[in-house]
């Protein structure tokens, strides 16, 4: 019998989500959540980008949603800039006894140690009542930062260093939000943004660091961030929008997981407006970008991602990775127990289900 799921969020993640869960016969699309009062009464499949018809219609009401008894939410509506909404909502849906796969709030992929113990304790006290489980992941952080590393960790002896990496041109990218609030693209040289804050890379990828060290086995006495800007050498204008001469159009930031004193977990993102800027920063093994994991070890590894689509570039192929998995992941949480679980938790995911033949 198909899995009753509910969609909340349909921006860049949540449309690309919803489209599998349309065309997925392991799943019964059941309801939409939408922020966007234009969205409002919309066909499911309008805001998928499918050329059909489902007969569910939007809604900006999740006791709506909630009402309608899904086994799962796929909650893709913005947490990097709503944090505490995004909690909350989180909270209500485990309370009501429905399960949670999603791509925020990012916090919660792996939140010990990261945030305070308090608010990891209402998500498991609305889990427990609900007998219900969260499993938020993404790409990075996400299944470059946990599972891929895991599965060559797997095969070392011995390992000095674990390094994720996401060297991306994000010139194609159009999430304004993210790329100007967030990244502070477009800033004048020096003006950081939220994201750059002191101390918040080591929260928003401290889940990625310290969930590779719970699967290492170590402890992370330190995590340290830095952050450096590149300005565009002339007016650019990209998909998010116009980027003036001498403002930030390229970023490099890392996070590094110190233990014993040495970065045994380090997590880079190099990003770039143009190709041609920094070429001294570490270059993606496609023009588009890539992800790369490098293991200093026994045997040690230099292995490239390259996700690619047919209907985008390379942070469309990324997004709809995280989708992908988001969803797939569904069959495994609505039989996990109940709580906050992570890749530590679940089953190895197989691509079972997903087979197309033409």
């Amino acid at each position: 019998m198909a899995i009753r799921v509910a969609l909340i969020g349909t921006g860049n993640c949540g449309s690309l989500a919803l489209k599998q869960l349309i065309t997925d016969e392991r799943f019964d699309l059941i309801g939409v959540w939408v922020s966007s009062d234009a969205k409002v009464g919309k066909d499911a499949a309008e805001l998928a980008g499918l050329d059909t018809s489902t007969g569910v219609l939007a809604t900006n009401d999740l006791d709506a949603i909630i009402s309608a008894r899904p086994e799962c939410a796929v909650y893709c509506a913005m947490g990097d800039v709503r944090l505490k909404e995004a909690m909350a909502d989180v909270r209500l849906l485990l309370s009501a006894g429905v399960n949670v796969v999603g791509s925020a709030p990012g916090v919660l992929q792996y939140p010990w140690q990261v945030i305070p113990d308090k608010f990891i304790e209402r998500v498991e006290d609305a889990a427990r009542e609900g007998n219900s489980s969260v499993f938020i992941t993404g790409v990075d952080p996400g299944f470059a930062t946990d599972l891929l590393p895991f599965a060559l960790a797997g095969t070392c002896q011995t390992i000095q260093q674990i390094r994720t990496m996401e060297i991306a041109d994000y010139s194609t990218y159009d999430g304004v939000t993210v790329m100007f609030d967030v990244m502070g693209f477009g800033n004048p040289i020096g003006e950081f943004p939220m994201l750059f804050q002191p101390g918040v890379l080591s929260i928003a990828w401290g889940t990625a660091i310290r969930q590779l060290a719970a699967g290492l086995g170590v402890e992370v006495d330190e995590i340290r961030d830095s952050v450096e800007q590149e300005p565009a050498p002339e007016d650019l204008d990209v998909a998010a929008g116009h980027i003036a001469k001498g403002t930030v159009a390229a970023l490099r930031f890392q996070i590094e997981g110190m233990v014993g004193g040495k970065p045994v977990i380090v997590v880079e993102h190099v990003t770039r407006l143009r190709a041609d800027l920094r070429p001294d920063w570490a270059q993606p093994a496609h023009p588009g970008g890539s992800y790369r994991i490098e293991i200093i070890g026994e045997p040690s590894y230099f292995a490239d991602i390259v996700p690619t689509s047919a209907h985008g570039g390379a942070p469309y192929a990324a997004i709809l990775a995280a989708a992908a998995r988001i969803v797939n992941s569904i069959p495994d949480v609505i039989t996990a127990a109940p709580g906050i679980r992570t890749t530590l938790d679940l089953p190895l995911p197989t691509g079972k289900g997903v087979v197309v033949l033409d």
